[in-house]
């Protein structure tokens, strides 16, 4: 069956493709694409559980990209995981302590980003030449860290696109900066902004359905796509590593098929944990949800109250990727609260753009039983981090850290015993000040490499080839714009002033 795809604020009159959806990535009306009727899986985990990351990948990306052919999928996934990632399983499945820890950082720029963002230039490219598209596809992409190095590191110098990058000049780690300045490929682009992360993406989101600026593009054969997670090409693989993770612990003997299990993820534009919800939905025994987020906590009152709103202080803490007011795509989880409403999933975007806070009503909120919504202070993540490398010596980052803590604290709440699996998004190399802080209890005086080094002898793990890299690589990007001059400098940047 094909699965075609719709607007989340526009009736289902107007549908495309996903290559199409892949190519447009933000609908025309600044919704986001959904499929016009979920896909149906029948998945054996029995038999998913003797099978690489690769083959469960395309079980469930056939799914959901149907007008691909199983050559162009084969193809496209065989690219996106091989010899890049550091671990032969992709996305391995560890035990420390009473949870189990989802390791999504083994890929080339050390974070979760990688596990979609190694697939979507290959499935862009393969949309370029099945819809023969002639323009070449400027990539706008907007960071709270790990997107734009994950984005770049994945369209470096492929051919037909440009990707530029906006990230918040003071709000990213000193090693998530080091690595987009010094990004390789004649086809990228950074800048740093004078505004923090939520500036950056309400911008660019109005930038890719600005009519007059596509018109200008057009004039001069370029079209905008988005690498973001508001994008399907980024979106529908990370449903692949929910998938399998319970396959794996099937494998591990930790379950049994049918058994449920519980996931803690780290969240800020809420991609990640959607992922998860989808997965849920295709059949996947997952109980809870558990929506982690750090002092930046509107989703943990939203899920709480059912009020989100974002007039609130925004705090840089030291998980710079959940430092978020805006959660993108929370919006495709309100159309499918509102039952597939679109003109009530508008209403409530417009009632979020123009007011800065919307309410769901009590049957909306009755759909939220899939998750659960805790957060942590900056002392309790870094006593996290303490705690794991103490007493199990194992080193996780701020974010996971961050899910770690709120799983325990869904646990307290709930007596629940089922298996829990943190979603373990980034190397404690990326964070390195921060992770030294937190083992030592002092707050670390370096940062950067030297941070590197230093907590390379207290955990004698191996650092990851990117950051050693880094020791060498010259700094490219040196670009700094205010939010309200990042349209000029894409037209800059693509020679169209």
């Amino acid at each position: 069956m094909k699965t075609l795809y719709r607007s989340t604020r526009e009736t289902a009159s107007h549908t495309m493709t996903s290559s199409q959806a892949v190519l447009q990535g933000l609908t025309p009306d600044g919704g986001l694409f959904v499929p016009v009727t979920l896909p149906t899986a029948n998945f054996d985990f029995d038999q998913l559980a003797t099978m690489s990351y690769q083959e469960v990948a395309y079980e469930v990306l056939k799914l959901f990209f149907t007008d691909y052919t199983a050559d162009e999928l084969h193809a496209c996934i065989d690219a996106a995981y091989g010899d890049q990632f550091d671990d032969p399983q992709i996305a391995p499945v560890t035990k420390h302590g009473q949870q189990y820890y989802l390791e999504l950082f083994h890929g080339p720029t050390i974070a979760f980003k990688d596990l979609a963002l190694q697939i979507l230039p290959h499935l862009m490219t393969t949309a370029v030449k099945k819809n023969h598209l002639q323009a070449e596809v400027v990539i706008l992409a907007a960071t709270s860290g790990d997107t734009g190095k994950a984005a770049m590191a994945g369209f470096a110098n492929v051919d037909q696109t440009r990707i530029i990058v906006f990230y918040p000049k003071d709000g990213v780690s000193a090693i998530q900066k080091q690595q987009m300045v010094t990004q390789t490929g004649a086809n990228t682009s950074v800048v740093a902004i004078n505004g923090n992360f939520d500036e950056a993406q309400t911008t660019v989101k109005k930038l890719l359905n600005d009519h007059q600026l596509h018109a200008e593009l057009a004039a001069h054969q370029f079209q905008f796509s988005s690498a973001n997670s508001i994008n399907i090409g980024r979106l529908f693989p990370q449903v692949a590593y929910y998938v399998y993770t319970y396959a794996q612990l099937i494998k591990q003997g930790q379950i049994k098929n049918g058994d449920e299990i519980n996931f803690s993820v780290p969240t800020g534009n809420f991609g990640d944990i959607l992922a998860g919800y989808y997965a849920k939905q295709l059949g996947t025994p997952i109980h809870k949800l558990i929506c982690a987020s750090n002092r930046n906590n509107v989703l943990t009152d939203f899920f709480n109250t059912g009020t989100y709103d974002k007039n609130r202080e925004f705090f840089l803490t030291s998980s710079p990727s959940m430092d978020i007011l805006v959660s993108s795509n929370l919006e495709r989880l309100l159309f499918y609260l509102t039952g597939s409403d679109a003109t009530a999933t508008a209403k409530l975007m417009t009632d979020l753009q123009t007011t800065g806070r919307y309410t769901i009503t009590p049957a909306m909120r009755a759909n939220l039983a899939d998750f659960w919504a805790g957060f942590v202070t900056e002392s309790q993540d870094q006593a996290e981090i303490h705690h794991l490398n103490h007493a199990h010596h194992y080193t996780i980052d701020p974010h996971t850290a961050v899910a770690s803590a709120v799983a325990k604290q869904y646990q307290a709440a709930t007596r629940d015993q089922r298996p829990m699996v943190v979603v373990a998004t980034a190397s404690p190399y990326k964070f390195p000040q921060a992770v030294l802080t937190a083992i030592t209890g002092k707050l670390s005086a370096v940062d950067g490499l030297a941070a590197v080094d230093q907590l390379h002898e207290l955990i004698q793990t191996p650092i990851p080839a990117t950051v050693t890299a880094l020791r060498t690589a010259p700094v490219r990007h040196k670009r700094v714009a205010d939010v309200d001059d990042m349209g000029t400098t894409i037209k800059t940047i693509l020679n169209l002033n």
